[in-house]
């Protein structure tokens, strides 16, 4: 999903819909602090390399290995990491550090080192897909070491800048030296440092000793001793080994997870964008008429097309993939899509100059047809649900053609000026994050994938960009129907990304917060 840093940004939100990791273990015989949990994860991670990678594997694992500056409390709230006080404004932050956070080989972590992680993800060069995500673009650090503090200035603002920092993965001075290095190796300042790495099979981590700079000052007494990441690709494998005791955390999200509710394993859910349709609103494209979009999206009963993609557990969607905890938490969908009517739709595309012949819409001669590229990872329901959609246009009067695309050639699939209406959900953290899908450049140069120029969604950004933190929520909110009520993006079903566990608690975001894994008896 990327070649340049921009297109690493559109990785970081893109990966986190797939978030996944499942588990398995040889079993849970004692509690507290002691022993050993083992996660299992997908597929390979690949390159552990925290400042160069947003596979989702990855991302899971490197979240035991590495700190951040602050972390997201349980309510969304802004609590301490390794930084222990911090100021902001639109266009700059200070972190204050906290004493004796420590690297893996026992030295001190200094402001310059934390500085130098900042500068180096700011730096293009580096071609780091965390610029633009967790480091605003245009950003510069500079150190006090004998103040411990750490001065981030940008000249583009930067809304969200302390809440960006929950995303920057923090190595110390000898993995910055080499990056390359970290991607089978770790310089951790976390609470477990990599002990062994088998390349498709498992990746061992073992708890460091003295670590007492987690969230809101959490330490690591009572989180197990070693965390064991295996490979396991099949969902109904780690279902099995969950319910027979050789799994302490899966991740499940097809259908095994009724097995798993009629067994009454312990659960945590978060909800996120599931499915969501983008326009290609470059020139040549039919859907570059609002009109066009309104139609097609009239033509759809998206209620029915979300149920099918998620069989049943799927929810209208509320916003255009804020995952919650987000800081602006208003309802940007319910209202401004147009409603399933064909009657209408028909309507908006007659008002266009389109016309009805036989059984399919035409203009100037040619047919009203589209191409609808939608993820295979995503499982055969939004196969399903996409040949429903299907379906209803041609019923409409228009030809639907679709393929799918994996998470290695989504990007370059809409990158392609070949397609006219993608199933693309996204997954950020915060409402600014977004900006980049729906305007600036567009491929090669950007991500705004769908071509998209909404005057009115680019003056509600700029002025909320202006404004730090949930002050600028009303015009985050008010940016996000913009696109809505213009047909640039139609949010349609979000749907649980649910965590099992057996002989272990935790605390879920999307995956499972190290700081809060404990071990349990039985």
């Amino acid at each position: 999903m990327r070649s340049t840093t921009t297109t690493g940004a559109a990785a970081a939100a893109i990966a986190a819909i797939g978030l996944a990791t499942t588990g398995c273990s040889g079993g849970v015989t004692g509690g507290g602090g002691s022993g050993t949990v083992t996660i299992a994860i997908a597929s390979d991670p690949g390159t552990l390399n925290p400042l160069g990678t947003v596979a989702s594997s990855a991302l899971s694992m490197n979240r035991f290995a590495y700190d951040t500056l602050v972390h997201q409390g349980p309510k969304g709230s802004t609590v301490s990491g390794i930084a222990q006080r911090w100021s902001a404004t639109p266009t700059s932050a200070t972190f204050t550090l906290r004493k004796g956070v420590t690297c893996q080989d026992g030295s001190a972590l200094t402001a310059s080192d934390v500085a130098a992680v900042y500068n180096y993800v700011a730096d293009p060069k580096n071609q780091s897909p965390l610029l633009g995500v967790a480091v605003p673009p245009t950003a510069a650090a500079e150190a006090d070491d004998a103040r411990r503090t750490v001065t981030v200035r940008t000249k583009q603002p930067a809304p969200f800048f302390v809440e960006m920092a929950q995303l920057l993965p923090l190595t110390c001075k000898k993995g910055l030296s080499d990056p390359k290095a970290l991607a089978r190796a770790s310089d951790a300042t976390g609470a477990y440092r990599l002990k062994e790495a088998v390349a498709g099979d498992h990746f061992t981590y073992v708890k460091r000793k003295g670590y007492t700079w987690g969230p809101d000052g959490a330490t690591g007494d009572e989180m197990p001793d070693t965390v064991v990441f295996k490979v396991v690709a099949n969902e109904s494998t780690a279902t099995n080994l969950l319910l027979a005791g050789e799994v302490n955390a899966a991740q499940i999200n097809g259908t095994d997870r009724d097995r798993l509710k009629a067994a009454k394993v312990m659960s945590r859910s978060t909800r996120l964008l599931f499915g969501e349709l983008i326009f290609n609103e470059g020139s040549g494209h039919a859907t570059a008429d609002p009109a066009v979009r309104k139609a097609l999206v009239g033509a759809l009963d998206l209620k029915q097309i979300g149920s099918v993609a998620t069989g049943g557990t799927g929810r209208p969607a509320t916003n255009l993939g804020e995952i919650a905890p987000t800081p602006c938490t208003g309802d940007t969908v319910t209202g401004n899509l147009p409603a399933h009517d064909t009657a209408r739709a028909a309507e908006a595309l007659t008002s266009a100059g389109w016309t009805k012949t036989g059984k399919t819409w035409t203009k100037d001669g040619k047919p009203l047809s589209i191409t609808a590229p939608y993820p295979s990872t995503q499982g055969p329901r939004v196969s399903s649900a996409m040949e429903l959609a299907t379906q209803q246009w041609t019923e409409f009067g228009v030809k639907a053609t679709t393929r799918t695309m994996d998470q290695a050639t989504v990007v370059s699939t809409l990158s392609a000026d070949t397609w006219d209406v993608a199933w693309s959900p996204i997954g950020v953290s915060l409402p600014d994050q977004l900006t980049r899908f729906f305007s600036g450049p567009v491929p090669p140069r950007g991500t705004n994938f769908g071509r998209v120029d909404n005057p009115e969604y680019e003056r509600l950004t700029a002025e909320a960009s202006t404004k730090p933190g949930k002050a600028g929520c009303d015009l985050w909110d008010a940016a996000d129907a913009a696109l809505i009520k213009r047909v640039d993006v139609v949010p349609i079903v979000t749907n649980p990304q649910t965590v099992y566990g057996k002989g272990v608690t935790f605390r879920s975001d999307g995956g499972i917060v190290p700081s809060s894994l404990r071990r349990t008896l039985g």
